[in-house]
Parts: structure tokens; C-alpha cells; sequence
């Protein structure tokens, strides 16, 4: 039986946000921004509401049939101008006013971004703990990695974990030379991927 995907709409924010909450309360780089378990699980799902609520205003968040896994995908163009406005200092004053780390992930991660090509971008992808190795992840992801393929497009990521890494390379994604290596924190791998050219037979 393969994985169900649909889109999902802003009928299913507060799943999302939950599921994505409860997915990175764990992760290195969700465990730097919110240091300590206690106010992670206070203060983290702000951080979540925020990203996808960009996502649902910009992009595409693809959520399997049963509610347990979800991907958070924008698209990027070409020629992507600088915003007017200051939207890592607005998520941090949206999200938590007094963490700092709030507002530098946001620059540092803007800061490795690849420019210049236009490219499908994995912000996030989230399985409720007792779900993951299932393959829902790899489904979300293959899914539009397949459609990249047929359009021609590039996909792009960050993976925060060594695991996931290992995930992603799985899926044609190649790590871009350059870590990113959070200050007293763990690293983040930026990862590319060109598009497939499918195989005539």
C-alpha cells in the first residue's frame, strides 16, 4: 500500500504546526535554538506556527493522508529579490522577543542559500516520532523531487542531522562543500540536487 499525499490547506495549520512541533523537539539545531527541554516544549511550536504559516502564504506543504508526516516546500526564483523588510528580526520578535538564536538561524541559513537558479527548497520535513522509518518522509519527498525531474528544476535543502544527510544523499541530493556550524552548536549540511533527466526506453 503506498504513502497517501494531499495537499494540505490552511484547515490543517494547527496539525502541522503540532506535527512539526512534536517532530523537532529532538533535533540538534531545535535543541540550539531552544536550549533546554522545558522551555523547548513551551516556547518551540511558536517557531513552527511561524514557518508554516510562510509556507501556506507562499509555497506548498504536502501532509500524508493520516496526519503523520508533513514537507514544507518553496518555491525559489531565479532572480529572488532581498525583502524590503527585516523578516528574520520579525519572526523573532513574533516567536520569542528575548532569543537571539531565533533571529540568526534565520540570517544564517539565508546566508548559504544558493542563488541564481531557480529551485524547489525543503524547508522543512516532519514524522511524528512513533512514525519515522516508515518511508513517509522519503514518499513526501519523492513525490516532488519527481515533478522537479520532469520540469527540469533543482531542489535544495539543509539537513540537520548526520542521519538525515545519509537520507537525503539517498535521494540524488549532494552536500554543497560549505557546512554551516551553528556557534557552540551542531552543523547543518547544505544540500543540492539536480534534476534527473528520466530514462527512454
Amino acid at each position: 500500500m503506498g504513502v497517501v499525499i494531499r495537499t494540505a490547506g490552511e484547515e490543517d495549520r494547527d496539525l502541522v504546526v503540532r506535527l512539526l512541533d512534536e517532530a523537532f523537539q529532538d533535533d540538534p539545531v531545535s535543541s540550539w535554538v531552544f536550549p533546554g527541554e522545558e522551555y523547548r516544549r513551551r516556547t518551540h511550536h511558536r517557531l513552527m506556527a511561524a514557518f508554516a504559516d510562510a509556507v501556506f502564504a507562499d509555497g506548498r506543504v504536502d501532509l500524508t493522508e493520516d496526519g503523520a508526516a508533513c514537507a514544507l516546500w518553496l518555491p525559489v526564483p531565479a532572480d529572488e529579490q532581498t525583502a524590503a523588510e527585516d523578516v528574520p528580526a520579525q519572526i523573532r520578535e513574533a516567536v520569542d522577543p528575548e532569543n537571539e538564536r531565533v533571529e540568526l538561524i534565520a540570517r544564517l541559513t539565508d546566508g548559504i542559500h544558493p542563488t541564481g537558479r531557480a529551485h524547489e527548497y525543503l524547508w522543512m520535513i516532519g514524522v511524528v516520532p512513533g512514525r519515522q522509518s516508515e518511508g513517509l518522509g522519503t514518499a513526501l519527498i519523492e513525490s516532488v523531487l519527481d515533478r522537479c525531474d520532469r520540469e527540469g528544476l533543482p531542489a535544495y535543502l539543509e539537513a540537520s542531522s548526520a542521519r538525515g544527510k545519509v537520507l537525503y544523499e539517498r535521494l540524488g541530493f549532494e552536500f554543497t562543500g560549505r557546512a554551516l556550524d551553528l556557534p557552540d552548536g551542531p552543523r547543518m549540511w547544505p544540500m543540492w540536487r539536480e534534476p534527473r533527466t528520466p530514462v527512454i526506453t
